[in-house]
């Protein structure tokens, strides 16, 4: 080979390394340039995306249809059970068919007990020898009991002018980032201004998944870093919600077991926090898996101490035969339930509407309504 070959080769090689040496730069320039944002670098805050909030939204209103499909599974075990009474006079084993079907639903054993008291007075006022006008008769009786005040709170009583806080607290796997997107994005279809917490700062791409809660509503989110103290990450978003006159601040919080001490300790410090100025807490929402059932009782008692619970949420209403639980927690814990899962979709969370409940869990024709 000769000099002249040899120097054209060691000349290509020496120009071939500079080119590719110089492709991580040129990407990086490139990324600077469209403003992507450095993977390592620590993002805390998320601006929300630019939006019109002054045209008028139509607003998803619950319907009995909703509701009877959601509470399909929890309506067809129950009317399984009561097949065996229809047509016929209300007798003894009528009564117990009935206590097992209430028991079925998972209206827990004190609150049937009550509930069939009332109901043998009301057919002995009122007469009645068909099982179908029993079951009826229970269905006006149970929409009578369930009367609670389902208000959501725009505002913090007494502490006029401070920004509202909604905080979601409840164990694992119950919902609760989704159930904080789906509020968020329901607000924000309304016209309000919303900033969301990140304080679930101990599970994996639990900040992640409300980013991407966020960015579909225009939302702002305020996050911390891995481990950090949840009751921080609070203070910041309601700081800045009451910086930039937002509505409302949506706080995540760590899913938890009630039986830990500890860990509801701190949950009981992140309310505090949240209620400081320039922030009152409006609403402390607890989310039940409604496929839990009657476990769900213990959780909304550990949870109503620690954190003075408001009202509860309850998801994946649609995938249980146990819907009878609404009837347990109002009855036995004193709290309503203000909004309920029907669906995956982000128009299922719903106000929860006691007729339309009532009415698709026994199967009555709302016509027939005493």
């Amino acid at each position: 080979m000769s000099t002249t070959t040899v120097l054209i080769v060691i000349g290509i090689f020496f120009v071939a390394t500079v080119l590719l040496g110089s492709l991580p730069f040129v990407h990086r320039a490139r990324q600077r340039r469209s403003g992507a944002a450095s993977p390592h670098a620590p993002v805390a805050v998320s601006p929300p995306a630019a939006r019109t909030i002054d045209e008028p939204v139509a607003v998803r209103v619950p319907t009995p249809a909703t509701f009877s499909s959601g509470l399909a599974s929890s309506r067809r075990t129950l009317r399984e059970r009561l097949a065996s009474i229809n047509r016929r006079r209300p007798d003894e084993t009528a009564w117990e068919t009935l206590e097992e079907a209430l028991l079925g639903a998972d209206v827990g054993v004190e609150t049937t007990m009550a509930t069939l008291e009332r109901l043998r007075s009301t057919a002995a006022d009122q007469d009645i020898v068909d099982a179908d006008e029993l079951v009826q008769a229970l269905a006006d009786q149970m929409r009578a009991a369930l009367d609670a005040d389902r208000t959501l709170h725009a505002t913090a009583p007494d502490r006029e002018g401070a920004t509202p806080v909604w905080l979601f607290v409840g164990v694992n796997g119950v919902g609760k980032t989704t159930t904080i997107g789906k509020v968020g994005a329901r607000l924000s279809a309304d016209g309000q201004l919303v900033v969301m917490a990140a304080a679930d700062t101990f599970r994996a791409a639990a900040d992640s998944q409300l980013q991407t809660w966020a960015d579909r509503c225009g939302a702002a989110l305020i996050s911390g870093s891995s481990g950090a103290d949840p009751s921080s990450v609070v203070h910041d978003a309601v700081s800045a919600a009451a910086a930039r006159g937002a509505d409302v601040v949506l706080a995540d919080t760590a899913g938890r077991l009630q039986n830990r001490k500890n860990l509801m300790d701190e949950l009981a410090k992140v309310r505090r926090v949240a209620d400081r100025e320039p922030g009152a807490v409006a609403e402390t929402l607890l989310v039940i898996d409604a496929t839990t059932g009657q476990n769900g009782l213990s959780q909304a008692r550990a949870f109503a101490e620690a954190t003075d619970v408001t009202g509860v949420v309850l998801t994946k209403l649609d995938g249980s035969a146990k819907g009878g639980i609404v009837f347990a927690i109002e009855a036995e814990l004193g709290l309503p339930v203000k909004l309920v899962g029907l669906g995956e979709g982000p128009d299922d969370l719903v106000d929860f509407d006691a007729e339309s409940y009532v009415n698709a869990l026994l199967g009555v024709d709302a016509d027939e309504q005493g």
